[in-house]
């Protein structure tokens, strides 16, 4: 018992003797020490006093896929910090490769009865995925926000950045340098997404005589990914192409340099996110910016309002992405010599 009053009062600042009247629930504390100390409590991993654990948490659960994409750190860096303003802890939580998935890490922020959880990119985007551990969330009444498209009747607020607005940001961008054959590298195709990237592709195609109906490919969302579905692509004569993701579109880059070819005066590409060094790639990458700041914000004010019990929307708010055009785009080429030599060298 020493040992824990000790903790916890030096992670909080504050006297062994505050933190004991804290915990058997005696006046003469501050509001804002009394929670602080309960916070406290959380992290360090201590199970509160039997009459305190009707009470959740000012801890707020962020569920990561990976850390893989340098987007999702840059999601969690603002919306931890917001939450942080607002006193309350972030709680990251990672998925690896066979360690904790997303379903295991709500058993364990449920445990922890925290005051409500935040999803970047889950299992909630993906219509052929296990969705049962959301159900426990919304059972628990516990405030939800998911950022970027979910499936339908989840029922949680959703920040999204408008993947619409994005593929034709994209698009028109590489129509505008001429290139008339130009291929989609799209996650997988249950991705709400993607599947949303490839409608906005093809109805924009539709209604246009100087390109082509775009030339798919779905794949993971990874260097390696994007690397195998451009070389997919590269066969069939494409000049340019639009990325779901940046790690993709540096698969895609890699792959056009390994066909024995430049970007972007062979091929051009163009990425989605516009994640951390983008700039600093050789070529730089044109990208399609998501307004992480703007998003994150949202989500955060979104979920504080639940907490304190204010009715929100739970519809989608959708943001404008923003063209960042650098140097992976170029004219399309007069001969189009994708078509030929590249198509003919296959993958090395």
């Amino acid at each position: 018992m020493s040992r824990r009053l000790a903790e916890v009062a030096k992670k909080v600042g504050v006297s062994e003797a505050t933190v004991s009247r804290v915990l058997n629930g005696k006046p003469g504390v501050s509001e804002a020490t009394r929670q602080a100390v309960l916070t406290a409590l959380d992290v360090l991993g201590y199970e509160r006093p039997t009459q305190l654990r009707g009470e959740r948490a000012r801890l707020v659960g962020l569920v990561l896929p990976d850390l893989t994409n340098p987007i999702f750190p840059s999601f969690a860096v603002v919306v931890g910090g917001a939450l942080a303003q607002q006193g309350f802890t972030p709680v990251l939580c990672t998925q690896t490769t066979g360690g904790a998935t997303e379903a295991d890490y709500v058993e364990l922020l449920l445990q922890q009865q925290v005051s409500g959880v935040v999803f970047f990119g889950g299992r909630y985007a993906e219509a052929e995925s296990p969705h049962d551990h959301y159900a426990l969330l919304t059972a628990r009444k516990i405030p939800t926000v998911l950022i970027n498209a979910a499936i339908d009747d989840l029922g949680f607020p959703q920040v999204s950045c408008d993947d619409t607005v994005a593929v034709q940001q994209a698009m028109n961008h590489l129509i505008s340098l001429g290139h008339e054959r130009i291929g989609l590298v799209l996650g997988p195709p249950d991705h709400v997404p993607s599947q949303r990237k490839l409608v906005a592709a093809r109805d924009l195609a539709a209604h246009r005589t100087d390109v082509s109906e775009p030339f798919v490919e779905h794949t993971l969302f990874s260097i390696e990914g994007g690397q195998a579905a451009t070389s997919r692509l590269l066969a069939k004569g494409v000049t340019g192409i639009v990325c779901a993701s940046d790690p993709l579109a540096l698969g895609a880059v890699r792959a056009v340099r390994r066909h024995g070819a430049s970007v972007p005066e062979d091929v051009s590409v163009v990425g989605y996110d516009d994640s951390a060094l983008m700039s600093c790639t050789a070529p730089p990458l044109t990208t399609v910016r998501q307004p992480i700041e703007s998003m994150g914000n949202a989500a955060v004010e979104l979920l504080v309002k639940e907490i304190a019990g204010v009715r929100v929307t739970h519809g989608e708010l959708l943001f404008e992405p923003e063209l960042v055009v650098r140097g992976s785009t170029g004219p399309a080429p007069s001969t189009a010599p994708v078509r030929g030599s590249l198509a003919a060298s296959g993958t090395p």
